[in-house]
């Protein structure tokens, strides 16, 4: 057993030990329960990935405050995610697309601007079906995806706050 502090030993490690677990360690050993942090991943993960972008800040925010959750995990988690967001959005656009029986719409960035620029209204017309057909998918999967990650995570916190309780944790 070392001598040295749990504060001196959190310093040390890899970025994601540092940033990523240690914030977490904090909060199980301050008495926030492996459920309450497992479902605010959970969350952070799903709502990371909804299908406009700049929104997810303001929803993970909305969802922790209503939920009681804690805002710097969850907003920690929501950056964490956000190249998985980039990833998706096409995805849920194209299954929004399918869903609704709907033509696929170009999604190319050029192509988007130019549209955007000869008439900001028809984009605005073309585009926001597309992006609400997204959120329908979205809001399908959204609900069994953070079940799962939930129980999944939930496991390993509970192990983690035992050992966090007893002073072996980074």
């Amino acid at each position: 057993m070392s001598d040295r502090s749990p504060g001196a030993r959190e310093q040390d490690g890899s970025f994601w030990t540092r940033r990523v677990v240690a914030p977490i360690v904090r909060q199980l050993r301050q008495g926030v329960t492996p459920e309450q942090v497992a479902l605010t991943i959970a969350l952070g993960l799903v709502i990371g990935v909804f299908p406009i972008l700049g929104a997810t800040t303001i929803l993970c925010g909305i969802a922790a405050a209503v939920l009681r959750l804690n805002q710097p995990i969850i907003q920690l988690v929501n950056y964490i995610v956000y190249p998985a967001q980039l990833v998706a959005l096409i995805p849920f656009y194209r299954a929004g697309e399918s869903l609704f029986n709907r033509p696929h719409l170009p999604l190319a960035i050029p192509m988007l601007m130019d549209r955007f620029r000869a008439d900001a209204g028809k984009f605005i017309s073309d585009f926001g079906m597309v992006a609400a057909q997204g959120i329908v998918v979205w809001c399908l999967v959204a609900p069994a995806v953070a079940a799962a990650i939930y129980y999944v995570t939930r496991p390993s916190l509970r192990l983690l706050a035992r050992r966090a309780r007893a002073g072996r944790a980074a």
